[in-house]
């Protein structure tokens, strides 16, 4: 056949092919080499990443999780089939339900970083370490809009080894890294990447986006696994993936969330047994392409300030509705998501220098960060009667449940915080985050307001609700 290759040429290629790999990715380790160099000896042709993974490997760790599932048919749930069955009938049945994840351990103590979701609701938490050591963990803490959770186990006097963490600010794209977990559940496994993007923020999963992707496979089981950087300390938590079919497995592109953020969560529930997260006071929107110019900026980036809150860390720093954030303590932000995250990265009470663009010239601005206040007051209260919102929990919106709920903070009003199952407020699909704008077209600005209008109305209700930003009416009655 035209083109083809004896097994002998095939063989010649083969061997090239494994030498050039193997030159490359050596001088990717031992620095810049001219073109025309040739490996000199032949530890130059060696190239492994064992000592890294020596180093790294131990701390991570296998977590497997318990939780006892109680189900019931829904035919028994159904009063018509109860009356001739009896309750004995529809007695919930337990299953157990199990699942894997891993985990690393940060410090000495037994503290281990995994994802939230790896842990969530669990009844009993099992952390198996490199070495076959078995310990049963409690949880210390877990921030749901970050993914992560702080796990602790008790060793006695039995020593552990620790990652220490790295600077994931100091990574860059096509920097080697590595990724250890338990995928699939088929034990400890290493796989070798580069990192292919940075501060990734259209990726699902947290309220707070800014992750690390890389090409390193990572599939199902390596949730809370390591990502280590080639002096073998931890760069990031693997989250998630892209996958496609119904495999799940990788495709090559995977996520992980950074070490700046992993440490600033860890220092929270440790601490202080939540993560509190600063409070800048400022709203904005990207700035895209049909607006740069506008704002005479060189390209698009950053953010567009659309609110400054009184009294917030924004508005004492002088930022003005028009400025564009650029960056902030020196990293460059692309959109609020990007913004949000590098607040949260920082501690309560420090200083946060935000490069500001105002009329095309750029200055330095300083915003001494603080908790997000609880000011108004929340008034959280459960609505019953019979009213539309009979069974939902409503408070009136300040700072600090935004920051919970991951609204904007500029959004004052009456905001639904809880739906109870089976109730007339879970009937009409209201949903935990709708603001109760108007009734009757009365304003909602309190929940005291809203108890008034509820208990004095009569049979017909016209709603108006704001939802994801946008307003919609529902009428209910006469």
């Amino acid at each position: 056949m035209r083109g083809a290759l004896s097994p002998t040429a095939v063989e010649i290629v083969m061997t090239v092919t494994r030498f050039l790999k193997a030159f490359l990715l050596g001088a990717m380790i031992a620095g810049p080499v001219s073109a025309e160099t040739v490996p000199q000896s032949r530890e130059q042709l060696q190239l492994s990443f064992a000592p890294v993974v020596r180093q790294a490997a131990p701390a991570v760790v296998n977590i497997y999780t318990r939780k006892v599932v109680r189900t019931m048919s829904p035919m028994f749930a159904d009063p018509f089939f109860r009356q001739f069955f009896g309750n004995q009938m529809g007695l919930p049945q337990e299953r157990v339900q199990r699942s894997l994840g891993s985990g690393v351990i940060v410090k000495a103590d037994g503290t281990v970083v995994t994802n939230n979701h790896v842990i969530r609701d669990s009844d009993e938490i099992t952390v198996v370490l490199a070495d076959r050591r078995e310990f049963e963990a409690t949880v210390v803490g877990a921030d749901e809009r970050t993914d992560l959770a702080v796990l602790k186990i008790s060793t006695g006097d039995q020593s552990l080894p620790v990652l220490p963490l790295g600077d994931s600010d100091a990574i860059e794209v096509g920097d080697v890294v590595l990724a250890i977990g338990n995928p699939f559940g088929v034990g400890q496994t290493v796989t070798m990447g580069i990192v292919s993007a940075l501060a990734r923020t259209a990726v699902g999963g947290t309220d707070y986006r800014s992750f690390i992707q890389t090409d390193a496979a990572i599939n199902p089981g390596n949730s809370g696994g390591a990502l280590v950087d080639l002096q073998g300390r931890l760069v990031g938590v693997n989250s998630a993936i892209f996958s496609s079919g119904q495999g799940g497995g990788s495709i090559g592109i995977g996520f992980a969330i950074p070490s700046t953020m992993v440490k600033a969560v860890l220092s929270g529930i440790t601490t202080g047994g939540k993560a509190v997260r600063p409070w800048l006071g400022a709203t904005g929107q990207a700035v895209t392409s049909e607006m740069f110019q506008s704002l005479q900026l060189a390209r698009p980036v950053g953010v567009l300030v659309n609110g400054v809150q009184a009294g917030s860390p924004a508005e004492q720093a002088g930022l003005k509705v028009g400025d564009v954030i650029v960056s902030v303590n020196g990293h460059e932000v692309d959109d609020p998501e990007g913004l949000r995250f590098r607040i949260a990265t920082l501690t309560v009470g420090t200083t946060a220098q935000l490069t500001v663009s105002r009329g095309g010239q750029e200055r330095q601005v300083q915003a001494r960060l603080q908790p997000p206040p609880e000011n108004p007051p929340r008034d959280t209260s459960e609505i019953n009667g019979h009213n539309p919102f009979s069974g939902a929990t409503v408070a009136n919106m300040n700072p600090a449940l935004a920051e919970e709920m991951g609204a904007s903070s500029g959004d004052g009003g009456v905001v639904i915080t809880r739906i109870r199952p089976g109730t007339i407020a879970n009937r009409l699909q209201f949903q935990p985050g709708d603001f109760i704008v108007k009734i009757n077209g009365r304003p909602i600005g309190s929940v005291s307001e809203l108890k008034g209008v509820l208990a004095g109305q009569g049979r017909g209700w016209a709603m108006a609700i704001r939802r994801g930003g946008e307003t919609f009416t529902l009428t209910v009655g006469n």
